[in-house]
């Protein structure tokens, strides 16, 4: 049995409920369906598992809670943190775009930019934990993180009335592995595929080693997806779930950015995209009669950038 369950994602939908949106389904062609979750409170998916790992955590200590992030999940902390009353320090590296740093600091939470790169961060915010005494809500390896996630599975399923197949971007692989487990509902799993750039392969490079190892972060979707290695829960759950791992080109998330304003009016972020570019690249291609559910998981970007590189 992996150390979260598809019973832990129920209970994290009865926990989090009425503090989240239940975020809508576009179906943009027959079978093939947007689950929109760049339109959720803080603007990622993220809050699901900030309030789940909040919420169970019964009293919090004065200090309040705190996180390192490359940016979406500090926001949803920060956000949960706002609606809950407590306090909030937010740890994110140099690399976090300045949107989401606007962002946060407009929540109210307390925050520190160091560090190149998300790991740096989170370094730097275990050793503030420890002095302080807060909370840790962890971007993606925490039971509560990954079973809050899940619930956007459970949506899809629902919402869709059952899909063959999820397509989702993994950075440190909370979103992906919490899906897993929530869209088995009814007992008949779909398929996971799991998308990355070729610049942070941490799930690729994770099923390829048999374990998580470290990788370079790098590109137009690091301040999202940059974890340095994949979440031991997450991989945990994947690795025994037959996930296809997919690899795409920082111009393709560029463009997926592109198609989804042009064609649907959606602001997205790179990471929020990867997804998406699965599809149009070619890198995935459904079968005949499959029904497919694309996560765009996020849409903390600047829209000027919408035409350009990265943001």
């Amino acid at each position: 049995m992996t150390a979260v369950t598809y019973q832990d994602v129920l209970d994290a939908a009865r926990r989090i409920e009425g503090h989240v949106l239940r975020t809508p389904v576009l179906e943009i062609s027959p079978g093939l369906f947007l689950k929109l979750e760049l339109l959720q409170h803080s603007g990622s998916f993220k809050v699901r598992g900030a309030f789940n790992r909040i919420l169970s955590a019964g009293a919090l200590p004065a200090a309040g809670v705190i996180a390192a992030s490359g940016g979406n999940h500090g926001l949803a902390v920060a956000h949960a943190a706002k609606a809950l009353g407590v306090r909030a320090e937010i740890f994110v590296p140099e690399v976090t775009s300045p949107v989401k740093v606007a962002g946060l600091k407009a929540l109210g939470a307390h925050t520190t930019q160091t560090g190149a790169i998300y790991s740096e961060a989170a370094d730097a915010a275990a050793k503030r934990a420890a002095e302080t005494g807060a909370l840790p809500v962890h971007a993606y390896d925490q039971p509560e993180v990954l079973a809050g996630q899940g619930t956007t599975g459970l949506e899809i399923m629902e919402q869709t009335g059952g899909v063959d197949t999820v397509v989702v971007a993994v950075g440190g692989g909370g979103l992906a592995g919490g899906i897993t487990l929530g869209a088995r509902a009814g007992g008949d799993a779909p398929r996971i595929v799991a998308v990355e750039p070729y610049a942070i392969p941490t799930l690729h490079e994770a099923l390829r080693a048999g374990r998580p190892v470290p990788v370079q972060v790098g590109g137009v979707a690091a301040d999202a997806l940059g974890a340095t290695r994949l979440g031991a829960l997450a991989y945990e759950v994947l690795s025994g779930s037959g996930v296809e791992s997919v690899l795409v080109e920082d111009d393709a998330i560029v463009a997926a950015r592109r198609t989804l304003w042009e064609r649907h009016r959606l602001v997205a972020e790179p990471a929020g995209a990867a997804a998406y570019a699965a599809l149009l690249s070619g890198a995935y291609r459904p079968s005949e009669g499959e029904r497919v559910a694309v996560v765009v998981c996020g849409s903390n970007t600047d829209p000027a950038t919408l035409f350009g590189a990265a943001g």
